[in-house]
């Protein structure tokens, strides 16, 4: 892996992206750190010792990277953009125009994301309002509470929202790719030092050593279960095109057990923060205790069994989104290809239906416990220092796996050895 990394360097094309990708990262973590302007810098102490106890606040707190409790310019981190990216993906199976613009390609596809943008800008305005009367009512951090500047702080937090978009679009286009992802996978692993150094205090280095362990073999089952993959061989036909014998070559379609990666742990997680928003406008004492109590407290039965069942449910729907088995199917028949034993047409997209539901499950299953495997000791053993263990392990390798497989098929073009052999 150490000679990959050389060669990595060794290419300038390669080095500049992955230069401006850690540039990138970079500004993204001044961003987390420099606060909002009128806030007493004081009083944002209340707000990180808060943050322990309070499910809402620990929660967009790991998504943004420790930025929230610092009232930072980043505050919100990425959060407007998955949840943008939710309801424009749902909205595709809904609305009809949006599924054309789906199948026309780069060009739709450009279509939807900027319109995933404009919803991301929006959901930022509603979603910092909120947050700068929460504050103001729960810590009062802001020096002079009046609507200019309310206003003004309101604008900061949107234009740092529109900014991370910014930066994780960079990351896609100039960088090593899969910008977004690997923003979450900072702000992620930002965390991990100071939850850690909690963790050992709080519970002990007997507990602190079995979950670390615990860790280990979480990442090693992750790892095991991504090269996990069924395949189907396809035979293609020959044919004479003028004085030539073409085709007749025999080749397979990788469906992966995992075929969602770590979106579906992405968009649970990011659904459950939904309460946390509702809880700010409905003031009903039942409501708000089923919300502390049971949705934003990972000990809770319920959590886990809403989480568990969010994970299963947006592994199946991405999964659907990602591979088409009747636009799969119709391109075989095209291209003089069937599977051996299936018709072409209608029963090869069942056929690819079928298996795809099939080895989806316990790629689900696996996803939903290997999320819920810590939350269940942390809840037995009362230890709070360390939520959303199982999200935050499953989030840190899905993208560490992702990037270096993006650098891989960068050597690879090269004639390199990657990190994969």
């Amino acid at each position: 892996m150490l000679k990959a990394f050389v060669n990595a360097f060794k290419i300038p094309d390669l080095r500049k992206k992955i230069l401006f990708t850690l540039l990138i990262i970079a500004v993204f973590r001044l961003g987390s750190h420099v606060p909002v302007p009128d806030v007493d810098l004081q009083k944002l102490d209340a707000i990180r010792n808060a943050a322990g106890n309070l499910g809402a606040l620990a929660f967009i707190d790991l998504f943004s990277g420790g930025a929230l409790t610092r009232f930072a310019v980043f505050s919100l981190g990425i959060m407007p953009y998955i949840t943008s990216s939710i309801i424009m993906q749902l909205l595709t199976v809904v609305i009809p125009k949006l599924e054309q613009w789906q199948q026309q390609g780069e060009v739709g596809i450009k279509k939807i994301t900027q319109w995933t943008r404009y919803m991301t800008v929006s959901l930022a305005l509603l979603q910092s309002t909120g947050l700068v009367f929460l504050f103001n009512s729960s810590f009062k951090v802001i020096r002079v509470f009046s609507a200019p500047r309310v206003l003004f702080i309101v604008i900061t937090l949107t234009a740092g929202t529109a900014m991370i978009m910014w930066l994780g679009e960079l990351v896609t286009q100039r960088g090593i790719g899969n910008g977004m992802s690997i923003l979450i996978f900072t702000s992620v692993i930002s965390r991990l030092p100071s939850q850690g150094l909690t963790l050992y205090q709080e519970g002990g280095p007997a507990k602190f050593y079995f979950l670390f362990a615990l860790g280990i073999g979480i990442i090693l089952a992750v790892v095991y279960m991504e090269q996990g993959q069924r395949r189907i061989p396809v035979q293609y036909a020959k044919r004479v095109v003028g004085r030539r014998m073409m085709g007749g070559q025999s080749t397979y379609i990788p469906l992966k057990v995992n075929q969602a990666g770590v979106i579906p742990i992405i968009f649970a997680s990011s659904v459950l923060y939904f309460p946390s928003l509702l809880q700010n406008v409905i003031h009903v004492s039942w409501f708000q205790n089923f919300i502390n109590n049971d949705i934003l407290r990972q000990q809770s039965i319920v959590y886990m069994m809403i989480y568990g069942t969010l994970v299963v449910f947006f592994a199946y729907f991405y999964t659907a989104i990602q591979f088409d088995p009747v636009r799969t199917a119709d391109d075989i028949r095209k291209y003089g290809g069937f599977v051996p034993g299936i018709r072409p047409g209608r029963p090869t997209a069942e056929y690819l239906s079928n298996i795809l539901n099939r080895i989806t499950l316990p790629g689900s299953l696996f996803l939903a416990s290997i999320a819920l495997i810590p939350t269940i000791f942390l809840a037995v053993w009362s230890i709070n220092a360390f939520p959303f263990g199982g999200t935050t392990i499953l989030i840190t390798v899905g993208v560490a796996l992702e990037t270096m497989k993006q650098l891989e098929s960068q050597l690879m073009m090269r004639h390199y050895e990657g990190f994969l052999r």
